[in-house]
């Protein structure tokens, strides 16, 4: 049984069809050349925005482009890209499909081994490299990454102290291009001119949950046609602002801050830290923003915090307002008042005021987070994709917005659900025009995944009359306790998460007769709501640990009990004495959990609570991104919600201090 979703339901007035220009360089060309005054990026540095215009990015893509040829690198070759979101990325980005190369993507904060398995995975034989911290990374792997010819550093601060014939300056680079080009003045258009929108272009490692990422190809043609698609779902204009946030290596961020800012000709802005974000986003006032789920239910968290701050009479008059604000929605209007009252200060805070569209993907968000924001004025929309279908493919109508679902298909995608049940629930394949054409050396994975030209996503869901599309959780993930009851971890862990004083939780109960959840508080919201309370602390270890913050954490997870069926509550549940962390390997680098890794690295902890015992030891060394380690001796308490007859734990047995073994 079958049902299929095919919807050509979103027209706009351009629809943003390139034509000839049906690669990025030849975009950027024609960009620079009709507008070349125009803003196309900024960058935020000591506190300034420096702006850069379509000629400033032209230029900059030219002179790396027949600088890097000059120093021997050839059409076929790989270019990584490692550092945080900056001009400089997106233009070596731009550099390496104009010389017929593949541009590769690294996570910023990725450890050493990571980078060594996708320098060699990719055989990248340049570096663009974005300060002393990056270069200090690719030195210290020496002959591991022995491919890599050459380390092109963009921040020259430090780096005087070092002598490797690797490292060459990107100012240096752009000088010898700039020589290479007056002597040589159509060479680049001879390079631009010769770019195929039918070979691949971008290497672009997927998440990783279970495994290492594999490489997907995405060919540079069929990435302007799905990006075109997008901004017919969701149109843009020229000189709209966008914020880069999101991690460039990550598919989402490249259609946004490369793929549509070429397009749509958007002013893409890169903030100064991730610490300054909100600050930078007030600035600059964007008309679109993505930003991960993480993200999103962390500025709920801040608002929350920001309210615990406040005094009781707006406390009071944010919670009459938001009440007022919550029932206009739910009838599909907006509160006059309750945006004079609140919504409209909130917005201006949070550097919402202007937006047309805000987007958030790359993992699943909580139907209650959803609907604060929607209810607060920010017009935001849930997206569905996958790295090899080149991203999002569904999204929300601006008029049609369904809490809980994914959206609707772009008019260049197709969705079908297979092997549905009575219910119409099945597994999610799919197509679009920027579909993927193989991984690096590893057919067999792609075989696997693709079977007679459809991408089986290994997601459930279904499809709505409406012609939404629902997504329930990842098929594997979906488990059963011993006694058979079904249930969606992925789903119960959003719900907890919409709690300000949740940070991360992980829904057990596989093959188990109950099921528990280990759960890493907030630390921001939970360390100041204990200074409010007057408890005292050190650090997150001994903050968790308190029973004061076990209690608070029971009143939380009990408001989400109350929400669940009586099968799918939560019994018990365990504060971590860390947060989860990517370069544990128990986060990808996109920030979902690796079950696989969680059940391995925390399986005493797991089976001491499904083995009754009120406390469970800890002896373990953490190591941070620097290198230091830390030993962690603690004592984690189980608390105990609902006893293994069924039978809810007392308000007064609550306290795990003093709650005696189940």
């Amino acid at each position: 049984m079958s049902s299929q979703l095919k919807i050509n339901a979103f027209k706009a007035s351009n629809d943003f069809d390139m034509g000839e220009l049906d690669t990025f360089p030849k975009i950027l060309r024609h960009n620079a050349k009709n507008w070349p005054n125009d803003i196309s990026m900024r960058e935020k540095e000591f506190g300034i925005w420096n702006e850069f215009t379509w000629q400033d990015y032209e230029n900059r893509v030219k002179w790396l482009s027949l600088a890097l040829r000059k120093l021997g690198v050839q059409p076929k070759d790989a270019i990584a890209l490692l550092g945080d979101n900056r001009p400089e990325w997106v233009w070596g980005e731009i550099s390496a499909h104009a010389m017929g190369c593949y541009s590769i993507g690294i996570f910023q904060d990725s450890l050493h081994e990571e980078v060594v398995y996708l320098l060699n995975k990719s055989n990248a034989t340049v570096v663009i490299a974005e300060d002393e911290e990056q270069c200090d990374k690719l030195l210290e792997l020496g002959e591991q990454v022995s491919e890599v010819k050459f380390i092109v550093y963009c921040d020259p601060r430090g780096m005087r102290k070092y002598d490797d014939k690797r490292l060459i300056s990107i100012e240096d680079i752009y000088k010898q291009g700039q020589e290479i080009d007056k002597k040589f003045p159509d060479l680049y258009n001879t390079y631009v001119d010769s770019t195929n929108a039918d070979e691949t272009a971008i290497y672009c490692t997927t998440s990783g949950t279970t495994s290492k990422p594999k490489i997907a190809f995405l060919g540079g043609g069929n990435f302007v046609k799905h990006c075109s698609s997008y901004l017919r779902a969701d149109p843009r204009q020229a000189g709209d602002n966008y914020v880069s946030v999101l991690p460039l290596p990550w598919i989402m961020e490249q259609v946004y801050a490369v793929g549509q800012a070429l397009i749509a000709r958007q002013i893409v802005n890169f903030v100064e830290e991730q610490e300054t974000l909100m600050a930078d986003l007030r600035e600059i006032g964007p008309s679109f923003v993505l930003l991960a789920p993480r993200v999103w239910e962390g500025i709920l968290a801040d608002v929350k915090a920001r309210m615990m701050d406040s005094t009781p009479l707006k406390q009071k008059l944010f919670d009459y307002a938001f009440a007022i604000a919550e029932k206009a929605q739910n009838q599909g209007k907006r509160s006059w008042f309750a945006d004079l009252l609140l919504m409209k200060a909130l917005k201006d805070r949070l550097g919402f005021t202007f937006l047309k569209s805000a987007a958030t993907g790359g993992a699943a968000m909580g139907p209650d987070t959803f609907r604060f924001f929607q209810t607060i004025g920010v017009p935001l929309r849930q997206l569905y994709g996958q790295t090899e279908l080149c991203g999002a493919y569904t999204v929300h109508h601006a008029e049609d917005v369904d809490y809980d679902s994914v959206g609707i298909a772009f008019d260049s995608a197709e969705v079908k659900v297979i092997n549905a049940d009575k219910e119409g629930v099945g597994e999610v394949i799919a197509k679009t025009v920027g579909m993927f054409t193989g991984y690096l050396d590893n057919q067999e994975a792609y075989d696997e995944d693709v079977i007679d030209g459809w991408m089986h996503t290994g997601d459930l869901g279904y499809v709505k009359p409406s012609g939404h599309l629902v997504i329930i959780d990842r098929i594997k993930d979906l488990a059963k306790t011993d006694n058979g009851v079904q249930y969606s971890p992925q789903y119960i862990e959003n719900k907890l998460k919409f709690s300000s004083f949740i940070g991360e939780a992980v829904i057990l109960g596989k093959d188990k007769p109950y099921l528990s959840a280990l759960i890493c508080i907030r630390f921001s919201i939970v360390s100041k709501w204990a200074e409010q309370q007057g408890y005292g602390f050190t650090n997150y270890t001994s903050l968790a640990s308190l029973p004061e913050v076990y209690q608070k954490l029971t009143d939380e997870v009990e408001k989400v009990n109350a929400t669940l069926p009586d099968a799918q509550k939560i019994n018990k549940f365990i504060l971590l004495y860390k947060e989860l962390d990517a370069d544990d390997g128990e986060l990808t680098r996109t920030r979902k959990v690796r079950r696989t890794v969680i059940a391995d690295k925390y399986g005493d902890i797991i089976t001491s609570i499904y083995d009754n015992k009120e406390k469970v030891d800890v002896d373990t060394v953490i190591t941070f991104q620097d290198g230091g380690s830390s030993r962690i001796q603690t004592q984690l308490k189980v608390a105990t919600l609902i006893e293994n007859d069924g039978r809810a734990v007392s308000k007064s047995n609550n306290n795990p201090s003093q709650r005696k073994a189940s």
